[in-house]
């Protein structure tokens, strides 16, 4: 494979046949890092056009909580059987206008295929996949949002910006049960407990922020440590079966990303892990800056880019290459990620792909028409597969429930022979069913690939193998460039 095409599937999703390919791959990559970022698509399956997505299906937050709750609002009339929101068809419309999953999960795969910021979306999908918030149904609707806001609108900021807004944003709030989090000490549990009702801390988002967001178990924190940034974080809280203006009542704002109940938060200053946290809305911010720059912080997440982007096993000064960018920036994600692409040119070790990034580079290589448009985002087709089950069967996507830490960059975790069969039956079903424009042959002198390559693909038999071959290949999927 030639240098532009191993550095476009390293760091992006490869050049669509429309698409210059640069001579200089590497200012080309860091260039990327400020493009432009309108989420791009077809309306159809059958329309060639590749333009904007409409305004009205990218809602902004406070529209996206309104339809959350009317949906609840219908639910609860469909379970009583009143106004007739118990037929089938009150039932689906309900879901199709008030929820968010569906199309914000056929946004983002459609800006990967067809959008012109490659480097900025995989950058984006490596912390969305840091951030994990998983669908548990009642953050559906904000799932797209924070990583549309919180976090590709966050990459030329710096990493304690990011930290503090992803962990302050509704997705995540609900994902990790910090709704039901009450300081034990604050006026609300002393309230409930009058009643004889439980209230306390749930921990759930401060282990993580400690665990799986920043310093890692290597910083040695505490059980106590953990405790305290619950109790820093108490009081961040919505709830969607409240009406806007009760929430409004109990924290002074209908803005659910910046909700703060202080009659839910701990009094009292808290120490985590040496660090001496106000009391307050304050205190949250106080202590995601100490934990962004934080040396065990730096470090853990400077190993999870190198091993993502730059090899599948990075060597110590790709690490460090990363983490003094990172220290001598103080956090800024510009550098730290033209740090990411300076030392992933400069590598010729292989990375291999998660199944979804592979996905959109052949489709981008390939130009087949296997996603639905916008317009067709509810539709069953025997033609083509509806973009969640997509995910679905190829075992990744951000809008399913998975394990706290994320998909895992480790290639021995995807190439099991199932997942090899996955691929194969995915390949199989572009060809039959997305039409690609470009056949194996000219996809392999476009990219430059390699002999072993040639070989594997010459010996598979007719077009349709040929594809698959490709496609399948230990080149085209990461595991090799020789």
């Amino acid at each position: 494979m030639n240098e532009q095409f191993r550095v476009a599937q390293k760091l992006g999703l490869m050049f669509r046949p429309e698409t210059p390919v640069p001579d200089d791959i590497k200012s080309w990559a860091i260039k990327q890092l400020h493009s432009k970022s309108p989420a791009l698509g077809v309306s159809s399956s059958f329309s060639k056009k590749i333009k904007e997505w409409p305004k009205n299906l990218q809602p902004n937050l406070e529209k996206r909580d309104a339809m959350f709750r009317l949906y609840k609002v219908n639910r609860k009339k469909e379970n009583e059987g009143l106004e007739g929101q118990d037929t089938p068809q009150a039932i689906q419309i309900n879901y199709r206008k008030n929820l968010m999953g569906v199309t914000d999960e056929l946004k983002f795969a459609h800006r990967n295929v067809y959008g012109n910021d490659q480097v900025r979306l995989r950058f984006a999908s490596f912390w969305a996949n840091h951030f994990t918030m998983g669908n548990i149904h009642d953050n559906q609707n904000e799932i797209g949002h924070a990583i549309d806001k919180a976090i590709l609108a966050k990459l030329n900021g710096n990493f304690s910006q990011m930290l503090y807004k992803v962990t302050s944003h509704p997705a995540m709030l609900i994902y990790l049960d910090n709704i039901y989090s009450i300081g034990e000490n604050s006026p609300k549990a002393r309230e409930m407990r009058a009643r004889g009702e439980q209230a306390g801390l749930n921990d759930n988002l401060g282990r993580e922020l400690l665990e799986l967001h920043t310093v890692s178990p290597s910083a040695k924190y505490t059980e106590k440590d953990i405790k305290n940034a619950a109790k820093v974080l108490a009081g961040w809280s919505l709830e969607h079966h409240n009406t806007i203006q009760e929430e409004i009542r109990e924290a002074g704002t209908a803005n659910t990303w910046d909700m703060y109940k202080k009659h839910y938060a701990e009094p009292g200053v808290k120490n985590v892990m040496g660090k001496i946290i106000n009391q307050g809305k304050g205190g949250l911010k106080e202590m995601t800056d100490f934990l962004a720059s934080h040396e065990h912080t730096v470090m853990f997440i400077s190993s999870k880019l190198a091993e993502h982007f730059i090899s599948d096993n990075p060597n110590a000064s790709d690490i460090n290459y990363v983490a003094n960018a990172w220290r001598q920036s103080d956090g800024s994600l510009d550098h730290i990620h033209t740090a990411v692409i300076e030392r992933a040119v400069q590598s010729k070790e292989p990375k291999f792909q998660w199944p979804m990034t592979w996905l959109f580079q052949v489709l981008r290589l390939s130009e087949a028409s296997f996603l639905n448009g916008w317009d067709q985002r509810f539709e069953y087709s025997d033609s083509l597969m509806r973009n969640s089950d997509i995910f679905v069967e190829l075992g990744q996507g951000f809008w399913h429930t998975r394990q706290p830490n994320g998909y895992s960059s480790d290639k021995n975790e995807w190439i099991s022979g199932e997942m090899f069969e996955r691929r194969i039956r995915f390949a199989d079903a572009i060809y039959r069913k997305g039409k690609p424009k470009h056949k194996a042959q000219g996809i392999m002198d476009r990219i430059g690939a390699n002999d072993a390559t040639r070989k594997l693909v010459a010996n598979a038999g007719n077009q349709q193998k040929q594809f698959i071959a490709l496609m399948c290949s230990p080149e085209i999927m990461g595991l090799e460039h020789a």
